[in-house]
């Protein structure tokens, strides 16, 4: 259904791009809003608003490591403020109403429709208010049968979407102009990128981590799939596990060799070098090093190792050799085995797993 001709053509919006993913944006927080409607379920709404306030924070609750992170803002809306049974019976409690302002995003979760009928005007208020957004630069977004309502506004005519599979006769029937690709999970429907569509009720995951990846930098959406573990669990929760959080301890020399060993993990025996760091006789110091850390100096040196090893596969296309020469192994065969023990996978397999995290490929 095409929008009325008062409205602002949907094709003409203006061109704005989000954050390089490469370097995110800090600043004011990207505002999410989270379309409730009345045939709204519940799952993926407060799915979407527990990951996206978990980004900049849970990380650094979880590891103690801190980077600087834009924020994102997510409140569920609605037509109007008061809270209502979802299509499931579990209440929606709106944040509020429309909001008047821009909103750098908009997301529509999966609707409970009937396949059998036409969706024609059951949200003329709502379907105003995203056409508007969405001419006014924000990314809009759907997931599941969300992408009806999209349908429904007229911002799909044209362009390439999906859904899922159990709709693809209601597109056929009643949005021919779309052009339905129900193959894929995610799906870009503007060349700005700034209308997204996902497949399935679960696609709410891919596109909460494509959403952070594009606003907040790839390397906070890595983190938010490890802490949520979000995305391929067959290898067990092993992968995604993250530094252990520091153990706050008294001791000063302990604590000069932690911060030493911090910036020269990759050098030859490092452990040895922070005994002399330490002065003190080398029992003496792994005993006091294991009793302040709660682990011997070896094992504290391959995770330091270990957890840069993933970084790099994350964010680099360097082969294994190099980046296990890179984090202190001269010996690759060794590098792999101790990688695969301490993630429960290979570098490769990691690299394959992690490092295409939230990117969209159509």
């Amino acid at each position: 259904m095409n929008p009325p001709a008062n409205d602002p053509p949907a094709a003409d919006p203006p061109a704005t791009d989000p954050p390089a993913t490469g370097a995110p944006a800090t600043g004011a927080p990207v505002a999410v809003s989270l379309l409730a409607l009345p045939e709204s379920t519940p799952a993926a709404l407060y799915g979407l608003l527990e990951v996206f306030a978990a980004v900049g924070v849970a990380w650094h609750q979880l590891t103690g490591e801190a980077a600087p992170v834009r924020r994102m803002d997510a409140r569920i809306v609605a037509r109007t403020a008061e809270p209502f049974a979802s299509a499931l019976g579990p209440p929606i409690a709106p944040s509020g109403a429309l909001p008047d302002g821009r909103s750098d995003v908009v997301l529509v979760t999966d609707l409970a429709v009937p396949l059998d009928a036409a969706p024609h005007e059951r949200w003329p208020i709502e379907t105003a208010w995203v056409r508007e957004q969405y001419r006014r630069g924000a990314t809009v977004c759907s997931v599941c049968t969300g992408s009806l309502f999209l349908a429904e506004a007229g911002l799909l005519d044209g362009r390439e979407a999906t859904t899922h599979w159990s709709a693809a006769g209601v597109f056929q029937r009643y949005y021919p102009a779309v052009r339905l690709r129900p193959e894929r999970i995610l799906c870009d429907g503007d060349a700005a990128g700034r209308l997204l569509t996902g497949g399935g009720a679960a696609a709410w995951e891919d596109m909460a981590l494509l959403l952070i990846a594009r606003f907040c930098g790839e390397a906070e959406a890595v983190r938010i799939a490890k802490v949520f573990l979000l995305g391929d669990r067959s290898d067990g929760q092993l992968p995604f596990a993250g530094p252990e959080r520091a153990r706050p301890h008294e001791d000063a020399v302990v604590a000069a060799c932690q911060a030493w060993i911090a910036e020269h993990y990759a050098g030859p025996n490092p452990v040895a070098r922070m005994v002399r760091q330490s002065g003190l006789a080398e029992r003496t110091f792994k005993r006091r090093f294991k009793a302040a850390t709660g682990h011997a100096p070896v094992d504290y040196v391959q995770a330091l190792r270990v957890e840069e090893a993933k970084q790099m596969l994350e964010t680099t296309g360097e082969p294994t050799d190099s980046v296990a020469a890179a984090v202190g192994y001269e010996d690759p065969a060794f590098f792999r085995r101790l990688f695969r023990r301490r993630t429960g996978m290979t570098p490769a397999r990691y690299r394959q797993r992690f490092r295409p995290i939230a990117r969209h490929r159509s």
